[in-house]
């Protein structure tokens, strides 16, 4: 399980959405876009969503527990990537298409 940091929260997710969402992230930012990320809350922080607004000049780091690269789903990028450039912003959803939820939900000290 890898983890996203921003603004000092630590979301974590499967390394394998993970990587995809670093894909997405990282072509939106290129093209100078902002939007909106939005997860579901993992159980033990309640059974709610959260979201995020992210622009070009936010730090993130993402950290992945893994030392190789999943595969690309090219599919689940395409829907990722629709998703983020469209009014909702990116809206996580796993491999088959429903909801994510984050692994974890944590503060950086």
């Amino acid at each position: 399980m890898g983890s996203l940091t921003y603004d000092g929260t630590v979301v974590s997710f499967d390394d394998r959405l993970l990587t995809h969402l670093q894909i997405v992230i990282v072509q939106q930012f290129r093209r100078r876009e902002s939007f909106t990320m939005s997860w579901l809350d993992p159980l033990s922080a309640g059974d709610g969503r959260s979201s995020v607004w992210l622009h070009p000049e936010c730090h993130l780091y993402f950290k992945f527990s893994g030392s190789r690269v999943p595969a690309i789903n090219e599919e689940w990028l395409r829907r990722l990537t629709d998703s983020a450039r469209g009014s909702h912003g990116l809206v996580v959803t796993q491999e088959d298409g429903r909801l994510a939820r984050a692994e974890g939900l944590g503060l950086r000290r």
